[in-house]
């Protein structure tokens, strides 16, 4: 069965000890392995989102639902990273900037499909967006190295490619659209 207080605490000691991404992907997979116990903790998903599960300084824990066939735009963490796939695919594509301009645009730089029991790390300078090419929801777990919230980030325009400060709310805004288009497809 699945322990988020367990799993809080193995994290925690850890980055403790070793404060990257290579610290938790362990943690991670062994979380990812059981599906089942992860959905009778979080429960079957009946929309997409980002639940927040831990938030400090140190790092953070999300628990993601990708939509039905959604996108997100190009963004970037500032911190590391470790995603855990439990259930559907992920596909993600990474980017680099053209130049060392503090805001600058980006080129495609290679992809990673991340299916169930997939974990992959992520430094702290990746440029990653993500497709949920799939008809049904995708669920992931995310370990981030600092605090997910309240570190500045940035995003990319998906048609110009522009460079922007992140914000919290468009990504909200996003899984809100992609919500309703699914269930216009359910219609």
């Amino acid at each position: 069965m699945f322990d988020i207080d367990k799993f809080i605490q193995e994290c925690d000691s850890r980055i403790e000890k070793k404060n990257n991404h290579k610290a938790v992907i362990d943690i991670l997979s062994k979380a990812v392995e059981n599906p089942t116990d992860l959905f009778r903790y979080f429960g079957e998903p009946t929309q997409g989102g980002i639940q927040k599960i831990y938030q400090s300084d140190k790092f953070s824990i999300l628990n993601v639902i990708w939509t039905p066939n959604m996108t997100i735009m190009p963004h970037n963490h500032n911190m590391w990273a470790a995603i855990g796939v439990y259930s559907g695919r992920e596909d993600n594509i990474f980017w680099r900037k053209l130049d060392n301009r503090e805001h600058g645009k980006i080129e495609a730089a290679g992809a990673k499909s991340l299916e169930k029991h997939d974990t992959v790390p992520l430094g702290s300078d990746i440029i990653h967006s993500v497709i949920n090419p799939t008809n049904k929801f995708t669920c992931a777990l995310h370990v981030y190295g600092g605090d997910f919230f309240e570190t500045p980030k940035s995003e990319w325009d998906t048609e110009t490619l522009e460079e922007a400060e992140y914000k919290v709310e468009h990504s909200h805004k996003i899984f809100r659209e992609a919500n309703k288009r699914a269930e216009l497809d359910l219609k």
